[in-house]
């Protein structure tokens, strides 16, 4: 378990911190209708922050070379 935290570390970091804007997003914007999908309910939201957060936090990983 410890390596795999290890190993994603990155797009955990960027999940939590996703999931934190996701919900803060509910609480200081959100949606006053209650038709939107994504910003209508509290889970919606920080569900979508997390998916955002793990994607953007991934792009900055860097690749190994492969040696020979």
């Amino acid at each position: 378990m410890k390596a795999l935290v290890q190993k994603y570390k990155l797009e955990l970091t960027g999940l939590v911190i996703g999931a934190v804007a996701g919900w803060c997003y509910w609480y200081f914007v959100g949606c006053a209708s209650g038709t939107c999908p994504i910003t209508s309910k509290p889970l919606n939201s920080s569900l979508y922050g997390a998916m955002m957060g793990a994607v953007l936090f991934s792009m900055f990983r860097k690749e190994k070379k492969a040696t020979k």
